[in-house]
């Protein structure tokens, strides 16, 4: 009844912003109004007060893209879905180019710099191997929502850069192997599959002393490569991290700890670790670190839309509401 009534919803809220933009289209067959992702993002007016949608059809699309901070208010869908249209590269920390040696700041696929994006039906990918940091999606911008994506990658898949960034990521795969969910925004994280392949750390969050939220997961699914036997759920980054599993399956890959302080015990008195009802055979809390936590019933009916993604998020003020996309269910808390 629960994914009857988020799908309702998601199309009431679609039809209703979406009805009657400009719609332009991708392909890089040459069928469409552009070749690449990138020539159509940089024809994009800046700055409209309108919504676009950008139509990506099958293909894979190797390319370094960037969506830059002047270009809010796009929805950006891959025809046909995440099996079918696929954004590729394959830089990484460390390389060189004309004469320039890459940061992780640098490696990422896909970069969304703007504010109010969708993203919907496509795979990003880093396909740089196991050779160090090669990020395949980075965000940037605020009220973001990513639904039925695939992120593809190693170490560092999914960087969630901005500081006051509110993202929401619904039914979507996203695998790595080391720290591959990482950095300081709010993300909101419904019915994912989190994919381990090597024995290592699912997330490394570095949420600010400003947020109450960091990362939280929602009735995720975490599975793992055959040959893993050691993933930890988290680890921090910063040692104000926030990470929740809640109501999420966990493998017997998770290791009895759970969960890791980088090294530095210092970090063990700011974090807040915790997890809610979790099932499967990683869920046993019994050998979980003293400074995780459970939450309690009443803890975790705190854990919604409406007070993640809420105007006021610790001290922070947002002053826009997501207009419109679920502008009256987002953003009615404190």
């Amino acid at each position: 009844m629960k994914h009857l009534v988020w799908g309702i919803l998601c199309l009431l809220f679609a039809g209703r912003a979406f009805a009657g933009e400009t719609v332009y289209t991708v392909d890089c067959r040459g069928g469409g109004d552009f070749l690449t992702v990138q020539a159509c993002f940089a024809a994009l007016p800046a700055k409209s007060a309108e919504w676009r949608t950008v139509r990506i059809l099958p293909g894979t699309y190797r390319e370094k893209v960037t969506l830059d901070v002047y270009k809010d208010r796009v929805r950006i869908v891959g025809v046909g879905g995440a099996g079918e249209v696929r954004i590729v590269w394959d830089d990484f920390s460390g390389r060189v180019v004309d004469g320039y040696e890459m940061s992780t700041y640098d490696t990422w696929t896909l970069s969304l710099q703007a504010d109010d994006v969708i993203l919907e039906g496509l795979t990003i990918e880093n396909d740089a191997g196991r050779v160090g940091q090669a990020v395949a999606l980075e965000t940037r911008g605020d009220r973001i929502h990513i639904n039925r994506c695939r992120l593809v990658g190693d170490q560092d898949t999914f960087f969630t850069k901005g500081y006051v960034s509110r993202i929401w990521v619904t039914d979507s795969w996203i695998e790595g192997t080391t720290d591959f969910i990482f950095g300081p925004s709010i993300v909101l994280f419904d019915r994912c599959r989190i994919h381990g392949k090597a024995d290592s750390f699912l997330t490394a969050a570095s949420t600010t002393e400003r947020n109450l939220y960091g990362y939280v997961f929602r009735d995720c699914r975490v599975t793992a490569d055959d040959s893993v036997e050691r993933l930890y759920l988290g680890r921090p980054w910063k040692s104000t991290a926030r990470t929740v599993w809640i109501r999420c399956e966990l493998p017997a890959a998770i290791c009895p700890e759970g969960w890791r302080d980088w090294h530095d015990s210092a970090r063990k008195g700011d974090v807040y670790y915790a997890e809610y009802r979790c099932t499967g055979p990683g869920a046993d809390r019994r050998g979980r670190v003293a400074w995780s936590r459970e939450l309690t019933d009443e803890e975790a009916a705190l854990y919604t839309p409406e007070r993640i993604f809420a105007k006021k998020t610790g001290s922070e003020q947002f002053r826009r509401d997501w207009n419109p996309l679920l502008e009256e269910t987002w953003m009615k808390g404190d």
